[in-house]
């Protein structure tokens, strides 16, 4: 797609990356078939071609209307159209671009900018634990659409005591230490029965991933470099082998960082090697299995039954990584089981989006948990807590992470580290 930058855009970083980007696009469309908003709405200009036709005229100096913001919010970023496309375009870092060229054009209304701020200084603060433990305790006096977005308390269980020689990074994130504090804790057990320490750095918080969605691409850096320093000692002195996540939207941030900083010249480098050490957790499967595999209960993959499985965008698209969760979960013995349709389709989490475009995101949750129902499963699993908490607030089903069944089904005793 031929692109003529407008003066102010042409020879600045994100202007030339844009323009890269754009000329890959050969217009076919074939997006667009697999774009879930354009399947709800049927508007070109909310599925990824209209979106680059209106990033494009952005560039070229067309001046955005309200309009455009609106298309642009409307895109869930789940990267399902990378994966589809044949020519390679990196849809997700355009969009991020177009979206803060036009927010820095087109005022928002003083209510959405108040929401915005909101999730993008609340969800990261440490008032935010404070905060969901308060809404969890009145949690029955709450009006269904604030209910759908506090889980009841869990109980995280014990972490490992054991030390190992082996050693890995994990980012306990902003939201799921409050959430679901089990997923941690899952995640440092199941590690430790296969002798990996999982290490966890009090410094690092958020993956940036909320500021930066949100157009605050400053604030989004921020934090990335904050959890390069909070990393970087260990990084460097070789003790840990990898930076594990079990947050997918984490993952795919921090896999980017190298991507983000690259124009930093005091964080590059080091960007790209934490982007380089980043494993999603499910990427550490096929290592753990021989050694899990005979601490797996019998009892507890009888009780487990048939799970239907989403995978997260972040994981399949973003990531693109596919397939991992499924086959290896099968060889310990479980019954995991994808949707027969749509199961590359995003369930409406999508991090704030489920805030700010709720009715759009409902639509998305109960088309998902329709596909994955008619498999009739015992319980849901996936790999994301937006997507866990998003999918539990529609149904009555168990939806957990994967490895908390996995951690379930392992011996008590030495999942505990005792």
């Amino acid at each position: 797609m031929q692109t003529h930058l407008a003066p102010e855009y042409q020879n600045t970083p994100e202007g030339l990356e844009a323009e890269a980007i754009l000329r890959k696009c050969v217009h076919c469309g074939f997006c667009t078939a697999t774009c879930p908003t354009y399947q709800l709405l049927g508007d070109e200009l909310d599925g990824p071609r209209g979106r680059i036709y209106l990033m494009k005229q952005v560039l070229e100096g067309q001046t955005p209307t309200r309009k455009t913001q609106q298309h642009l919010d409307r895109c869930l970023t789940c990267r399902n159209c990378e994966s589809t496309c044949p020519s390679g375009v990196q849809y997700g870092h355009l969009v991020d671009i177009g979206r803060k060229l036009v927010d820095a054009k087109v005022e928002r209304p003083v209510g959405e900018k108040l929401v915005r701020w909101a999730l993008k200084e609340g969800l990261p603060s440490p008032l935010f634990a404070p905060a969901m433990k308060m809404g969890q305790m009145v949690r029955g006096l709450l009006p269904e659409s604030l209910k759908a977005k506090v889980p009841a308390p869990q109980d995280a269980g014990a972490w490992p005591t054991r030390t190992h020689a082996r050693k890995v990074l994990m980012l306990a994130g902003c939201v799921q230490p409050s959430m679901s504090p089990n997923i941690n804790t899952a995640t440092a057990r199941v590690l430790d029965a296969a002798g990996i320490q999982a290490v966890t750095v009090p410094e690092a918080g958020c993956c940036g991933a909320v500021k930066f969605h949100l157009n605050d691409h400053d604030g989004g850096k921020d934090h990335m470099r904050a959890n390069i320093d909070a990393w970087w000692p260990l990084v460097e002195s070789g003790d840990v082998e990898a930076i594990v996540m079990n947050a997918s939207g984490c993952g795919v941030m921090v896999k980017d960082y190298g991507h983000v900083l690259q124009h930093d010249a005091a964080y590059a480098d080091k960007a790209a090697r934490i982007s380089a050490l980043t494993r999603d957790l499910s990427e550490l499967l096929p290592e753990l299995v021989p050694q899990l595999k005979p601490l797996i209960q019998s009892e507890a993959l009888q009780a487990a039954g048939l799970q239907a499985y989403h995978p997260p965008c972040t994981l399949q698209h973003g990531q693109q990584l596919k397939g991992g969760v499924e086959t290896h979960m099968a060889t310990l013995g479980f019954q995991i089981q994808t949707a027969t349709n749509e199961s590359h389709l995003c369930c409406g989490s999508a991090g704030t989006y489920s805030v700010l475009n709720p009715d759009l995101s409902k639509q998305l949750r109960d088309r998902k948990l329709g596909h994955l129902q008619a498999l009739a499963p015992q319980g849901i699993v996936s790999a994301n807590i937006g997507c866990i908490t998003h999918l539990q607030s529609g149904c009555g089903t168990l939806v957990r992470h994967w490895v908390e069944l996995l951690d379930e089904a392992i011996s008590s005793q030495i999942g505990a580290g005792a």
